[in-house]
């Protein structure tokens, strides 16, 4: 069964895809980041017992674009198509946002491929995506392989995504130059 994570969730989110980090098959997640983002997640359980077995999550990067991340399956349950339906559900909550496409930043390109993804050149992806490669120990020599899939055609007038998100900060200037008895103007 497949359904939104809970915080109560967080500590066997945590050990899950902790077995994947300390392999280097994907990026530890702390505690503090997964109670942060824990509505991104959605988490597989076996019936009835309610045990977690997998997880996966997708993050809104702009308003066309969504990553596939963190998914993990307990390795006792691999091959039974428990990573597919957990990517297929996120790609359907990202549908149901009406995002026009999702990516992943994966070794498993195949399992990707058999979920309609494709190859895609990393420099295509906006600068807003590498804010996790910070964190990641592989960070200058990072041997991940990017995908796309298409969900939404695009529309005719897109939304720019920026390459950087900077904000401006004005210090407001005085209305009024005020005179105060002993102070100097």
């Amino acid at each position: 069964m497949i359904r939104r994570a809970m915080v109560s969730d967080v500590p066997e989110i945590a050990d899950l895809i902790s077995t994947f980090a300390s392999s280097g098959q994907m990026l530890f997640r702390s505690h503090a980041e997964l109670y942060e983002t824990i509505r991104d997640f959605f988490v597989y359980t076996d019936q009835p017992d309610g045990n977690l077995i997998g997880v996966c999550a997708v993050e809104i990067i702009w308003a066309n674009l969504a990553e596939i991340k963190s998914l993990a399956v307990d390795g006792r349950y691999f091959g039974r198509g428990i990573g597919r339906s957990l990517v297929q559900y996120a790609v359907d909550d990202a549908l149901a946002m009406k995002i026009q496409r999702v990516f992943v930043l994966t070794y498993k390109q195949k399992f990707f491929e058999h979920l309609g993804f494709s190859v895609v050149d990393k420099s295509q992806l906006p600068l807003k995506v590498w804010g996790d490669c910070l964190k990641c120990p592989k960070n200058k020599a990072c041997d991940e392989i990017a995908m796309i899939r298409t969900l939404l055609p695009a529309p005719a007038v897109a939304e720019p995504m920026p390459d950087a998100v900077t904000r401006h900060y004005e210090v407001p200037t005085p209305l009024v130059k005020l005179n105060i008895p002993g102070r100097p103007s």
